[in-house]
């Protein structure tokens, strides 16, 4: 496994990071199952391990605590906050009161006295992004965290984030958890590049596209119909069409799907790492074989004949983080009555 430094943090990390977004009630509940997976993936050189705290309701980093017991300081762990946890209003977002609340119940669950990666998992709208950053800083000198980062945030929010640590004196987003795959290479146009120019190391999550790019969701494939009507993007006809060209360029290549989808997304220059999400111990085996698996500029030219650099193909599902207003119209229209006085 060859590391690289995460960001400007002097971090050094595997390409391949464990995500154990899988471990649970959400895909495997079978608690000593997810612990050797863990264990077999840190034996395999893999030593950075992502979890959150909405993964089946904390029950995954409560694995992830129970896997670590005597190997943590062998492991850059880090974990997420934001997403609801419950009914409770307060229960979520990146406000200071949750923020510091939050903390302490992913402490207890991992069993450990620091987290080294402490990352907000989507973006808050509600919040100021100086109160997130002043609550995470004190965090981070009180050495319960060792550094921050953010998730599926919009490059223009990646700038504000920076400036305002810089302006007000706190520690600033050290790195960036987007989505990146094949069929989702809309980040290269402005997320990567901003990243690279402000240092922050990148983990890219759903590199198999949400299990399109395993070669086992095609066109004339039945698949899960609990995952289908969960993520539209697995039965989107253009979406399937690249899939089917993919496969074909695997074939001719001599590779495995997920060993070119693996391959393609810690390619970029830009990506420090991609989270491999298992659910069993084969699908573990199969992505780590793949771990040296590099692409050749021919290979890379002919994805980009499938799926143009920056682009995305399809339209966005509904794990994908889009600002307030493109959600809701009212936000991105005047009212009704000021309308209509312009019109007249």
């Amino acid at each position: 496994m060859h590391y690289r430094t995460l960001g400007a943090t002097g971090i050094r990390v595997s390409p391949f990071a464990l995500g154990t977004m899988m471990f649970g009630a959400l895909g495997n509940p079978d608690h000593d199952d997810c612990i050797r997976m863990i264990h077999r993936a840190l034996d395999a050189g893999v030593n950075l391990v992502d979890t959150a705290d909405i993964y089946a309701s904390g029950e995954s980093e409560e694995i992830v605590g129970k896997a670590l017991q005597g190997r943590r300081d062998d492991v850059v762990l880090a974990t997420k906050l934001g997403l609801p946890m419950g009914d409770d209003p307060n229960r979520r977002g990146a406000s200071r009161r949750w923020i510091v609340a939050e903390v302490e119940h992913s402490l207890r669950r991992l069993r450990t006295d620091h987290i080294d990666l402490y990352q907000v998992h989507r973006p808050d709208p509600d919040t100021d992004v100086e109160e997130t950053l002043s609550a995470l800083t004190d965090l981070v000198r009180a050495g319960k965290v060792r550094a921050i980062g953010s998730s599926a945030l919009p490059a223009s929010d990646m700038v504000h984030a920076q400036w305002v640590a810089e302006r007000r004196g706190l520690e600033r987003f050290r790195t960036e958890q987007p989505a990146y795959s094949i069929l989702d290479r809309g980040i290269e146009a402005e997320v990567l590049p901003v990243a690279q120019r402000h240092g922050l190391g990148v983990l890219v999550w759903s590199p198999l596209a949400k299990g399109m790019l395993t070669g086992r969701i095609r066109r004339e494939q039945p698949t899960d119909l609990r995952r289908v009507e969960r993520f539209t993007s697995l039965r989107d006809e253009s979406r399937l069409a690249a899939v089917e060209r993919l496969v074909a360029l695997a074939d001719e290549a001599g590779l495995r799907m997920t060993h070119l989808a693996m391959a393609f997304a810690i390619a970029h220059p830009g990506v420090t790492s991609a989270l491999i999400g298992p659910r069993t111990g084969e699908q573990l085996d199969d992505l780590l074989a793949g771990a040296e698996v590099t692409l050749s500029d021919d290979v890379l030219d002919r994805i980009d004949a499938v799926v143009a650099p920056g682009t995305n193909v399809g339209a966005p599902d509904q794990a994908t983080y889009l600002p307030p207003a493109l959600r809701d119209p009212d936000l991105r229209r005047r009212p009704a009555g000021r309308r209509a006085a312009s019109a007249a």
